[in-house]
């Protein structure tokens, strides 16, 4: 088809058929012919090129019988040789603007240039087209047009590939389906239709002489990509790299849309990091490029990450967080978030700024909520805690990235500053609280309060079972998560509750057993701290779970979390009181807490999964609770230490309150022990005004009076509640690289997808969890938190027909074969699994 027969046909026919009056308005007098060759019996054209007067009368007159029933014309077209009226005021005088508003107009918008339908016309000759109206500011003739690739329209080529356009036909050279590579290599006579097609179509003389495919798309895929990224590089190509060919600028529509199809498909996605890690390595891009600050909008190849990155921890550091979430916003889709690294190194920034972000925010907030101790715990429970969260999701995405250019520095560094401000500021209106009303707060749930309130009521009933965990260092932000969690599952209760101090697990679990409240004390025997209940010893396990067995008798039955939930246990049917005991959190956390703040989230898996396997065995509700909170000090310098108060302090509890006689100064507060709820052999308590602790080097502690550390949740669970099965068949799919079975990098990003066929789930959300078990069953990798992927509780949630990359930290000592598994979160039923095996280059 010629482009005037395109015109004719294409635009202006259906054009005028839809509206039945069409006015052509042709300053160039370029579509006069088109025009009068649609004038037929039922069609009347009318020029008003020679006499206004005439052709206003023949236009109205044809206007009129287009509109009588039965009318004799189906259309009519007034060709005006003048320029379209804009305004209003050159509408005004233009007589037939008129008709223009009752039907149709032609050019209608930018679609009408003359470029644009000559691209639609001819779009496999996209290049050459723009070439030539480059050098022609009037437009070319149609007969130009019409000999572009001399009407060429590469059968050989769609046929062997079997795609139409120009564009699939270039897209598929580079990255063939496997059909497609199988007839390149059945045939050869697509070679030269391919040198032509290229030289058209890009501007690309190949130079390989080789006639196979491998051949040609290596020089193919160097040209392609470096072509976008001079398109897109806003400064000159450095002198080392001007040699290097590329496309002319007219081809940059064409070289944008398939790369971005290149990197979108998930088939060939894969194909494309490992091509442009090649080029970028055969060019060296990094050194060569390395002192351009701006390397555009697209990243074409991995080195061009560093330099958006840049610009996000700029906004960070210089307080633009609109610029860092303009680029954040901007990275989402990117290609190079299938490379697990180039995932840890955003969730940073990420995690980072929004820590920043909630810092100033709450820091504003602060004085509307300091007058009151009340006021300042309820600021907490509604929306501070929101900062211990947000920051410890950062400590973990910072723990977890490995910084070998050094670029997260100021990030971390400045996220850090900002939380300890806030941290601090809080901290002395809380401690002022704490001086003048006490603690735990009057009217409120304490902690020594809860079994005595929550439990023994409840076991009153006859048959009634309860489950009470005990779970050490579950700060509030957690119990916030883990209620969020649990209430996927069935109705549950968080309430606040406020700890025993010190908040030490020695005094914090002995303050979450009956009789608590009015029955705990806190000796010194043997220069060691001793709480006791009614005047015995509950310093330790045996001791505290020999409390609850004399109490209840063979009504009651205790072990480890662990235990439960991985074994198969037995549970005697006089049972109805079941107490869980976990250490997990605060066993990791003290012994290093930069690297296992990455654990937490498997003790509240632990969790869910104990309550589904207790609702199986019929047990009514489980309470969990708490000894005490913590407080992350990652932030902590070589100065941020407590200067110790004058006097006698025989117990320091975990460097953050000391029990004993002594004088207050400007460092620390001390207060009676009476009046923060301690008794027995000490009169006065000792606590840092700040938090800071009285020894430096702890990035984690516990032990003191803040909110971090001494609010606490309390959380109710009814487990008698029918939960109703899932009326459709959850189908997962897995997959590694388009089907790779070995994995390269302990950070390999594995896609998932959620598939369904029922048409009334397609609003349902599923929750899977992500692991990489090795044959017996043991976690070797689990997914890296942040984005997609829940911190607190490592799950990935999918609507159906979503697609998501999501990146696996695999066990840095692991080496074998394994299998990732999307598993139910509740009952750890898989859902499907996909068999790998390391490869690493050691």
């Amino acid at each position: 088809m010629t482009i005037a027969e395109f015109i004719r046909e294409s635009v202006l026919r259906p054009r005028l058929k839809q509206a039945g009056a069409l006015v052509v308005y042709d300053a160039d007098r370029r579509y006069r012919e088109q025009c009068f060759d649609l004038a037929a019996d039922k069609v009347r054209v009318v020029d008003a090129s020679e006499s206004s007067i005439e052709s206003r009368e023949a236009a109205l007159q044809a206007l009129r019988d287009v509109g009588q029933p039965k009318a004799p014309l189906e259309g009519v077209l007034i060709y005006v040789p003048t320029k379209r009226p804009e305004t209003d005021e050159q509408k005004q005088a233009d007589p037939f603007a008129l008709y223009a508003e009752c039907g149709a107009v032609f050019p209608q918008d930018d679609g009408d240039e003359y470029l644009s339908l000559c691209l639609r016309a001819r779009p496999d000759h996209a290049t050459e087209i723009r070439q030539v109206f480059a050098t022609s500011p009037s437009g070319p003739t149609f007969a130009v047009i019409d000999a572009i690739g001399g009407g060429v329209s590469w059968p050989q080529l769609r046929a062997t590939l079997r795609v139409e356009s120009g564009r699939e036909i270039l897209a598929a050279l580079l990255a063939p389906t496997t059909s497609q590579s199988e007839a390149l290599k059945g045939q050869e006579g697509w070679v030269q239709e391919a040198r032509d097609f290229l030289r058209a179509t890009l501007g690309l003389s190949v130079k390989t002489r080789g006639k196979t495919w491998s051949a040609l798309a290596d020089e193919l895929w160097r040209y392609v990509l470096f072509s976008e990224f001079v398109f897109d590089l806003p400064v000159a190509l450095p002198e080392t790299l001007k040699g290097v060919p590329h496309a002319p600028m007219e081809a940059r529509p064409i070289v944008e849309d398939v790369c971005d199809r290149l990197r979108s498909d998930p088939k060939s996605r894969a194909a494309y990091i490992e091509r442009a890690e090649a080029i970028e390595a055969e060019l060296n891009l990094t050194d060569l490029c390395g002192a351009i600050e701006d390397l555009g909008e697209r990243d074409t190849f991995p080195f061009e990450e560093r330099t958006f990155l840049r610009t996000a921890i700029k906004g960070i550091v210089s307080g633009d967080a609109d610029a860092t979430r303009r680029v954040l916003t901007r990275h989402k889709s990117s290609v190079w978030l299938g490379k697990g690294e180039s995932q840890a190194q955003w969730e940073l920034v990420r995690s980072g700024l929004s820590l920043v972000e909630a810092c100033d925010d709450f820091e504003r907030q602060l004085p509307d909520h300091a007058r009151s101790q009340a006021d300042l715990i309820d600021f907490y429970l509604g929306s501070l805690r929101e900062a211990d969260r947000l920051q410890r999701e950062f400590e973990q995405a910072a723990g977890d990235f490995l910084d070998p250019h050094g670029l997260m520095h100021e990030v971390i560094s400045q996220a850090r500053a900002r939380y300890r401000r806030l941290a601090e500021k809080v901290q002395g209106v809380f401690v002022k609280h704490v001086e003048s009303a006490g603690w735990p707060p009057t009217g409120r749930l304490a902690n020594a309060d809860a079994f005595d309130r929550l439990v023994a009521d409840r076991l009153k009933e006859s048959g009634r079972n309860v489950a009470y965990l005990m779970v050490d260092a579950l700060r509030y932000e957690l119990g916030v998560a883990l209620e969020k969690l649990l209430a996927e599952d069935g109705p549950v209760e968080l309430q606040a509750a406020y700890a025993q101090l010190p908040t030490i697990t020695l005094v914090g679990m002995a303050s979450l057993l009956p009789g608590a409240r009015t029955g705990l004390t806190l000796s010194l025997e043997n220069d060691s701290l001793v709480p006791k209940l009614a005047g015995a010893p509950v310093s330790n396990v045996p001791q505290r779970m020999g409390v609850l067995a004399k109490r209840y008798g063979d009504r009651f039955a205790e072990m480890p979390l662990n235990d439960f939930v991985r074994g198969k246990p037995k549970i005697a049917e006089t049972v109805d009181l079941l107490v869980l005991r976990s250490t997990e959190i605060d066993s990791q956390l003290e012994s290093n807490p930069e690297t296992t703040l990455g654990l937490i989230p498997g003790t509240l898996k632990l969790i869910r999964v104990a309550l589904h396997k207790l609702r199986g065995m019929g047990f009514k509700e489980a309470v969990i609770v708490t000894d005490h909170g913590f407080f992350l000090n990652a932030q902590a310098e070589a100065g941020d230490v407590c200067v110790k108060p004058q006097g006698k302090w025989p117990v320091n509890a975990h460097d953050r309150m000391m029990l004993g006689d002594g004088t207050a100064d400007g460092h620390s507060l001390v207060v009676s022990a009476e009046k923060v709820g301690i008794r027995g052999d000490f009169t006065q308590v000792a606590l840092p005004r700040s938090m800071a602790p009285y020894r430096s080097g702890h990035l984690y502690f516990h032990g003191g009076a803040s909110l971090a550390e001494a609010v606490v949740p309390v959380l109710v669970a009814r487990l008698d509640t029918t939960t109703h099965a899932e009326l459709r068949k959850v189908v997962v799919e897995l997959s590694y690289k388009n089907g790779a079975k070995r994995i390269t990098t302990r950070l390999p990003v594995i896609e998932v997808i959620l598939v369904t066929d029922d048409m009334f789930s397609q609003d349902m959300s599923v929750e899977i969890l992500l692991e990489a078990q090795d044959g017996k069953g043991n976690v070797v990798g689990e997914p890296r938190p942040g984005g997609d992927v829940n911190p607190a509780t490592r799950t990935v949630t999918l609507m159906p027909g979503q697609r998501k990359q999501i990146a696996l930290r695999m066990d840095d000592e692991f080496r074998g074969k394994f299998a990732v598994k999307a598993l139910n979160p509740t009952t750890l039923a898989a859902y499907s699994n996909l068999a790998l095996e390391t490869d690493y280059t050691e």
